[in-house]
């Protein structure tokens, strides 16, 4: 992912590429901007620059894995590499909302999002990470300005974005926090945050 990058239209037109994949990438880079600062500071030993070439910063999976068990086993390794990280982790699961208007161009969908902190300052990572998401989500259009023009000009996998955004809000389910204990003398903090948001598609993807 990067900025001045000549973009693959066939990529870009394709079906990878989904208004979730720009909403992940953009709090994949802001979480790890608000939340590694504090945990470097509280002295976990697992944080490394984000910045830095190698590591993913905060990793983001779809819900795949068929248990917890196999999420917490593996979500810091991947092709047999175990990559540093921000001490956070997050699942997502894509939701389409009914659409209340005859209007079919506004899409209106959810992101349901489980974070996950390791067992190193599990409840202060979570109070920064749903603050995070609060305070750059919970913005209505001013969300969707400012990952509009953070989105322009950059590619995610050769791909640039074909989606201009509305609006956005935060809320949470009744079960927000969880201390989940696996019995590997590890815990875990989880918190579930759901983002609401409207978009429109550009008009050379939409089939014809």
């Amino acid at each position: 992912m990067g900025g001045g990058i000549m973009a693959n239209e066939t990529l870009s037109k394709s079906t990878f590429n989904t208004p979730v994949l720009w909403i992940n990438a953009y709090l994949q880079e802001k979480i790890a901007q608000d939340v590694t600062p504090l945990i470097k500071q509280i002295g976990s030993d697992q944080i490394t620059e984000y910045t830095a070439s190698q590591g993913l910063g905060v990793p983001f999976f779809p819900s795949r894995p068929t248990s917890i068990d196999e999420i917490t086993e593996q979500w810091t390794i991947i092709n047999d590499e175990r990559y540093p990280h921000a001490g956070v982790m997050a699942t997502w699961d894509r939701l389409v909302r009914m659409r209340r208007s005859p209007f079919p161009h506004i899409k209106q969908e959810q992101v349901l999002y489980y974070f996950y902190a390791t067992s190193d300052n599990v409840t202060e990572t979570m109070v920064q990470v749903q603050e995070s998401v609060l305070r750059r989500m919970d913005r209505e259009d001013e969300t969707a300005a400012d990952i509009n023009e953070w989105a322009k000009g950059r590619t995610i996998g050769d791909m640039e974005c074909k989606f201009y955004f509305h609006k956005f809000k935060v809320y949470q389910l009744e079960e927000v926090r969880d201390i989940i204990d696996f019995g590997t003398a590890r815990t875990y903090g989880g918190n579930k945050i759901i983002i609401d948001f409207e978009y429109h598609q550009a008009q050379d993807i939409i089939p014809n």
